[in-house]
């Protein structure tokens, strides 16, 4: 599967990166962007996806866009796949070099494998439940949070609580704007948490389970596990699971 990917940003990303043409850049909705290069990208994972795996569902964020009850069928889905084909469009739209491609195979909705590569930092993420987390090939554990919470740095990627004050916790500060960036970087210890406003699957379930299998937590904000079949609105994506804990007991009495 990884090489997959890394073939498919090779032939269809990297090289439209800081050279995307006149017509190749859209808004599916105000300020989100999509490219000719999320389009292609999606279009051949997912092929080969259905190739080798003819029973799964595939979730692909631009199919979902064009075809909502997609969204129906991958929840009640046995065998189904996510596929963000650039994650941090903006980004890489803009020439910034944080954007990734991500996949996760899920059996009976939950996450059981997941791959992040990032080609412009030519880093790659795989987890599998259970077998743990790696980075390069290298397992990876989530660095233990400091005890102070106050010295918790909290990112979000929702610009509209960047500098907001929570009882005992910093100044929330400004994500890489892309989870297939946020999340590994959580998991090397450069945030302690991370406020998202949404949770569509294609962003969050290939991290998801790259922080849990490295020691951190994914919850929603009423207080339940994250689950990849639903839309739950916010979640907190966590060092630990004391520090989500913390942040919800916080964010509930502020």
């Amino acid at each position: 599967m990884l090489r997959l990917i890394q073939d498919v940003a090779a032939e269809v990303i990297t090289p439209r990166y800081q050279a995307l043409g006149s017509g190749q850049v859209h808004e599916k909705n105000p300020g989100d962007l999509v490219t000719v290069a999320d389009h292609e990208a999606e279009e051949r994972i997912t092929e080969a996806l259905l190739t080798a795996y003819p029973d799964a569902v595939v979730l692909g964020e631009e199919a979902a866009s064009a075809d909502p009850s997609l969204r129906e069928r991958f929840a009640a889905a046995e065998h189904a796949f996510t596929v963000d084909p650039i994650d941090g469009t903006k980004n890489f739209v803009h020439g910034n070099p944080d954007h990734a491609v991500m996949v996760a195979e899920l059996l009976d909705g939950v996450v059981e494998r997941s791959w992040i590569w990032q080609p412009q930092h030519l880093t790659a993420y795989v987890a599998e439940r259970g077998r743990g987390a790696y980075r390069d090939r290298m397992q990876v554990y989530r660095p233990a949070p400091s005890p102070v919470p106050r010295e918790w740095r909290g990112v979000t990627s929702r610009r509209a609580w960047l500098g907001r004050e929570l009882p005992g916790l910093r100044p929330l500060e400004l994500t890489w704007v892309c989870c297939g960036v946020d999340y590994p970087q959580l998991v090397r210890g450069y945030a302690d948490f991370v406020l998202y406003a949404r949770s569509h699957p294609w962003d969050h379930a290939p991290g998801s389970l790259l922080l849990t299998e490295a020691g951190g937590f994914v919850g929603t904000l009423d207080g339940q596990p994250y689950d990849a079949r639903t839309s739950a609105g916010g979640l907190v994506v966590a060092a630990r699971r004391e520090v989500y804990d913390e942040v919800l007991r916080v964010l509930d009495d502020s």
